[in-house]
């Protein structure tokens, strides 16, 4: 059996000003191209199909219009909700969708109970324990002290993989596959970085949310895992297990981290051998250091979402226009000029204008203002006052 492991795909979130809808249609098209030509018996969305909750209606259509081409009679398509998505929405979705192959699972739940499904992939019987995003909110007392939080968190992480894992080996026979598809992160994870904003939600990668890489059961032959957006894999893991990542670079903590889908092929009673390939869709992020002629000169810079650090001689009020001219899809722009440690200048409210304006630009620039700019301030006040 071939199973296509995606997860994160985050369909409606913007990177500031920009709409990404374009982005997230061309990858997602790309997906089910690839899950057409690998031959892909089953899909798994391992969480955070959408940026929010209650997604906006574009991003609805474009979500289960993706979902019903991957299914097919003979190819189910399993997802489950991340901490992103509504995990009621997902189960008002269910029962609709269910006669398509496609199976949502919002809720954590009982494996005898919707926790575990039992489906046919091709000609194979396939069991997959469906684990959604346990929020800490329906594990711990928030009353006992923080301390506390932490351990039960991952205890109960624990005990709920081994009941799905029981329930696996109590049901599986020679002929069956079994999978697990989830939603946490496992201490150790790698985050990835570079000095920016990531777009995982930092409230939920904390050590509150964490679980230790003893909770992934043995019994699965592959552990499909989302919430994390680095694509790796889970070294100390008893059985392999794989975060896919995320569809695009989503932040530019992500820039320049490459994109894939995971393919998992797994015989009864045998470890998955896994695979992935990457994706060549959606515009990339990209930041860069330089003089603006310096950046300008670059073709990469052109087509891609940049944040960009321009050095200058000193604070510059037309760099904000003059990059968003050079670049159409800029995102952020910081100058980078020395920055002298100049005399502090305590404010007082006797202090004249001019004195109050210099201290107010050291503070904000780090830098005293020109004699040009001070002859311009000096003059206004003149006039106003």
């Amino acid at each position: 059996m071939r199973i296509l492991h995606t997860a994160d795909w985050h369909v409606g979130k913007k990177l500031s000003r920009f709409d990404r809808m374009d982005d997230h249609a061309a990858v997602l098209e790309e997906i089910v191209q690839i899950a057409d030509e690998e031959k892909v018996d089953l899909v798994v969305v391992a969480g955070d199909l959408f940026d929010r909750p209650f997604p906006p209606v574009d991003a609805l259509k474009l979500t289960m219009e993706t979902l019903r081409r991957l299914a097919t009679k003979a190819r189910p398509v399993v997802a489950i909700a991340g901490n992103h998505d509504s995990p009621e929405l997902f189960e008002l979705l269910a029962p609709l969708v269910v006669a398509w192959n496609i199976h949502l699972v919002g809720y954590i739940k009982r494996p005898a109970e919707g926790g575990v499904l039992d489906l046919r992939a091709g000609e194979q019987r396939v069991l997959v324990a469906c684990f959604p995003f346990l929020r800490e909110g329906k594990v711990v007392d928030f009353m006992q002290e923080t301390d506390a939080w932490y351990g039960q968190y991952a205890e109960r992480v624990a005990l709920l993989c081994q009941a799905y894992n029981d329930h696996l080996e109590k049901h599986r026979d020679a002929s069956t596959v079994t999978l697990m598809a989830a939603h946490f992160i496992v201490s150790g994870a790698r985050l990835g970085g570079h000095g920016a904003q990531r777009g995982e939600r930092l409230l939920h990668i904390g050590e509150a949310y964490t679980a230790t890489e003893q909770a992934i059961p043995p019994g699965p032959q592959y552990v499909a895992l989302g919430h994390v957006h680095a694509p790796q894999r889970v070294t100390g893991a008893a059985v392999p297990a794989e975060y896919a990542g995320s569809l695009l670079e989503l932040d530019f903590g992500e820039a320049g981290e490459k994109k894939r889908v995971v393919l998992v092929d797994a015989r009864p009673g045998l470890a998955a051998t896994v695979t992935s390939r990457e994706f060549t869709a959606g515009r990339r992020l990209v930041r860069a250091r330089g003089t603006l002629e310096e950046l300008a000169a670059r073709e990469d810079l052109q087509q891609a979402f940049v944040d960009l650090t321009v050095r200058v001689d000193g604070p510059d009020d037309t760099l904000a226009n003059r990059a968003r001219e050079a670049f159409p899809h800029l995102v952020k722009v910081a100058p980078e000029y020395e920055r002298a440690e100049a005399p502090e200048l305590p404010l007082r409210q006797d202090m004249p204008w001019d004195k109050l304006y210099e201290a107010y630009f050291l503070e904000k620039h780090e830098t005293t203002p020109s004699e040009e700019l001070m002859a311009a301030f000096r003059e206004i006040y003149e006039e106003v006052a």
